[in-house]
């Protein structure tokens, strides 16, 4: 067995952890099961531990890698082994997982790009545990001119106000809209409240010459479009 400077035995989890990044290296993440990612992730922050419990622990608690990213930070501290900084590189890993998806819609047409569009939301909102509400404004191409979120809400309601979007469409020149918001209980089916308020947005953004294309619902268990339901 090899020994550290020390003359210490070497962890036992060393060797693990080399077969892991050679995995990595030779088949990609593809390669590697949920918690050897997020294991080969929290080595990056906890390198002298042997980081595979708390990957497992993370993954038993929220369910899997993109609800352990997308988790708050408080609840992400409650798991034995997660500190500030670990808590830091995890929200970091997301912001760059967000920050990939939404370049994967800037500058394209989001019609023709509508995948990538819903890989952005669902990267975006899906997990979180309050309802938001997020508008993608876009050009007379259909290009992506800003991304914003305009409320965050309870866990089963978020306050939107029709003549407020109206206003920020008008002051980026969006000429259409993207509506996007998340359902925390898991179900995306819209609800009788979220059909009212995307009509009366689509009635006072007809007269301004401002489409709206869709609202997409997001949740753990998929998403829902107002278009593909005919409900705009």
């Amino acid at each position: 067995m090899s020994e550290d400077d020390a003359g210490e035995p070497a962890p036992h989890f060393l060797g693990h952890r080399d077969r892991l990044r050679t995995r990595l290296r030779e088949q990609g993440g593809e390669g590697l099961q949920d918690y050897e990612l997020l294991e080969l992730l929290l080595f990056q922050l906890r390198p002298r531990i042997d980081t595979k419990p708390i990957a497992k622990e993370l993954l038993a608690r929220f369910g899997s890698v993109a609800e352990v990213l997308a988790a708050p930070r408080q609840r992400l501290m409650e798991v034995s082994g997660v500190g500030e900084s670990v808590a830091d590189g995890l929200k970091l890993s997301h912001a760059v997982a967000l920050r990939f998806a939404r370049d994967g819609v800037k500058g394209r047409d989001t019609l023709g790009s509508w995948q990538a569009v819903l890989d952005y939301c669902r990267t975006a909102m899906a997990f979180e545990e309050r309802e938001q509400f997020r508008i993608l404004f876009l050009d007379k191409k259909n290009r992506l001119i800003a991304d914003e979120k305009q409320q965050t809400g309870t866990v089963d309601h978020t306050p939107v106000y029709p003549r407020e979007v109206l206003r920020r469409a008008l002051e980026l020149s969006a000429t259409a809209l993207v509506l996007c918001h998340n359902h925390p209980s898991g179900d995306p089916t819209p609800s009788q409240a979220d059909i009212a308020m995307t009509r009366t947005i689509v009635d006072v953004a007809k007269p301004l010459g401002i489409v709206v294309h869709d609202h997409i619902i997001l949740a753990r268990g998929g998403h829902a479009s107002f278009r593909a339901l005919k409900l705009i």
